[in-house]
């Protein structure tokens, strides 16, 4: 993980600010940071409010679907239960207004009445006639119930007193679940009132109910105290008290949410069946109707999850791209900036050096003039010709002048090279004139410099000005890394691809590993206390680059550094490359 976060870092992350005015300017990781914060702002805010939205849209719609399929078949469940009943009990009003109380007391019509019934409408079971004493007079069905008081029940004083009454399921006599509908009749030649009492098939009514629910749905009938007249998948036996809470009376159609006795929340339909005591219930857990909203959240969830991460790359993507030339742009701009004060302050240098160099050169020129002929006239003069220590000193002259004449000449060689000037150069040659600058100074400090360079080393086209900087910024620093008593070395060599690999080797300090990979950017140093300004290895990687070469480094703290620079052995002018 290491490793790649190396390969991908880009080259502003171990930039520092610099400190100072204005540093906030060159604290790229804080731009980059602010960067992604603003763009991820500004990306995944409206994504996810979109998001939740949706989802809330999304949700609102399957809850009110839910809902109107709960309502609807409900309201159409109570439609088939009223109907059965209310068919039933019509039959029961045709058979008194068609065939009349005394007729309905006949055994044998009031058996041919209920088959009849049965087989026109079914859901017939018995079929009996009870006197206003309650006493059953007539009685057909499977049960012995002929006789049987039911003046004391309470279908028999509602019937007597409404004229129509609808029974809840109850045991009864025949002591199991069954459901009669009863119609009073009077015997207008008597003036006596009677009721025609009809018992329903169950196992019919039973099963208008049965419907085909998703979800565990659960659809039966309670009457108005809360028990359960039909069968209930969970919600109690037959004839129990259901867990559900029942509303109040209603002439519509109502869903409500409600907590079962089993701790789940129910999605229930009521419906009120009117003239009768019963209350239609459909039951759907609200978990599983709810269950399509969970797959369209979780796969809203990984779209907006996905999305967030792309958008994440995209911007972190983007964001480090556009700092990172940014960086690139600044580190440009200041190299270019100081190269051209840096080349400005040369040209300053060398023309005072020109002027200095010529200014010498005159009196120089005098000097070795005079005593070469104050040493001519000696030779002639038999008195001095064979006075050794007057020559000598004379031969001191002319050979100090003679050195004076090298370093006046390096001088305008030196201001000579400031514009970009192609030569044939030979490395030894100009090794020579760099370590020459700096030969006081190494015997002073008991530096020893040594020089690996091959004779048959050959001539490469280059600019010796620039060569010389690059060369004499690399000797002064080796200089300021190494102790007294250290040691430096120059090596060329040749190589087979039309290069030259030159080399400056010290064992000095050296240069810690986290600091190599940015020697070469502007104003970064380590010896800013100590009056460094950061520019030296800048222009001399700058130098290297403009002359086709390049520059690479390798140290270790404590033992030294070794810089290599390759150089092709015919360079080419910047301007001409740039044409290229």
């Amino acid at each position: 993980m290491a490793s790649l976060f190396e390969k991908i870092r880009p080259q502003f992350w171990d930039t520092d600010d610099g400190g100072g005015a204005g540093k906030s300017l060159f604290d790229y990781r804080r731009i980059w940071r602010f960067a992604i914060i603003l763009l991820a702002l500004v990306a995944l805010i409206p994504l996810m409010v979109m998001a939740f939205i949706d989802y809330n849209v999304t949700r609102h719609s399957l809850e009110s679907e839910n809902l109107l399929r709960t309502s609807r078949t409900t309201s159409n469940t109570r439609r088939a239960v009223a109907y059965f009943l209310e068919e039933r009990t019509k039959a029961l009003e045709f058979l008194v207004l068609d065939q009349g109380i005394n007729a309905l007391r006949d055994s044998r019509k009031l058996a041919n009445v209920l088959a009849s019934l049965q087989q026109s409408f079914g859901g017939f079971v018995d079929l009996g006639v009870i006197n206003d004493k309650g006493r059953q007079v007539a009685y057909i069905g499977p049960y012995d119930l002929l006789g049987r008081d039911y003046s004391g029940q309470e279908g028999f004083a509602t019937a007597m007193a409404h004229g129509t009454y609808i029974s809840r399921v109850f045991l009864g006599f025949r002591d199991e679940p069954h459901l009669v509908v009863s119609r009073k009749v009077r015997d207008n030649r008597t003036g006596e009132n009677y009721m025609l009492r009809a018992t329903l098939d169950t196992d019919q009514f039973n099963s208008i109910l049965q419907l085909d629910l998703p979800g565990g749905g659960d659809a039966f009938v309670v009457d108005r105290d809360g028990f359960i007249q039909t069968p209930s998948k969970e919600h109690g036996s037959l004839l129990t008290k259901v867990d559900l809470g029942i509303p109040g009376y209603s002439d519509t159609t109502r869903v409500e949410r409600v907590r079962g006795g089993d701790g789940r929340e129910y999605t229930v339909g009521y419906a009120y069946i009117h003239d009768s005591p019963f209350i239609v219930l459909v039951v759907k857990r609200t978990r599983e109707l709810m269950k399509p909203l969970q797959t369209i959240r979780m796969e809203l969830l990984w779209i907006l999850i996905s999305s967030i991460l792309i958008i994440l790359l995209v911007i972190v993507g983007v964001a480090t791209y556009m700092v990172n030339k940014i960086y690139i742009a600044d580190q440009t701009r200041a190299r270019t900036l100081h190269r051209m004060e840096h080349t400005n302050r040369m040209a300053s240098i060398g023309r005072l050096a020109a002027g200095v160099a010529h200014e010498i050169n005159n009196p120089l020129a005098i000097i070795n003039e005079k005593a070469g002929l104050i040493r001519d006239l000696f030779i002639f003069k038999q008195e001095y010709a064979h006075d050794e220590r007057l020559l000598g000193n004379i031969d001191s002259i002319i050979n100090s002048v003679s050195r004076c004449g090298k370093i006046t000449k390096r001088l305008l060689s030196f201001a000579r090279h400031i514009d970009v000037e192609m030569d044939e150069i030979e490395f030894k040659d100009l090794a020579n004139e760099v370590v020459d600058f700096l030969r006081k100074e190494a015997e002073y400090r008991s530096i020893t410099i040594e020089m690996d360079i091959p004779e048959n080393l050959p001539p490469f086209i280059s600019d010796r000005g620039k060569l010389q900087q690059i060369f004499l910024n690399l000797v002064n620093n080796a200089f300021q890394a190494m102790n007294d008593g250290g040691h430096l070395s120059i090596s060329a060599r040749d190589t087979a691809c039309d290069h030259l690999v030159f080399a400056v080797a010290d064992d000095g300090c050296g240069i810690p590993e986290a600091d190599i990979k940015r020697i070469f950017d502007p104003f970064f140093s380590t010896k800013k206390k100590t009056g460094g300004t950061g520019l030296g290895l800048s222009i001399t990687y700058g130098l290297v680059q403009e002359l086709g070469g390049t520059m690479s480094v390798e140290s270790e703290v404590g033992k030294g550094t070794t810089f290599t620079i390759t150089m092709p052995l015919k360079g080419t002018k910047p301007e001409d490359k740039n044409k290229a």
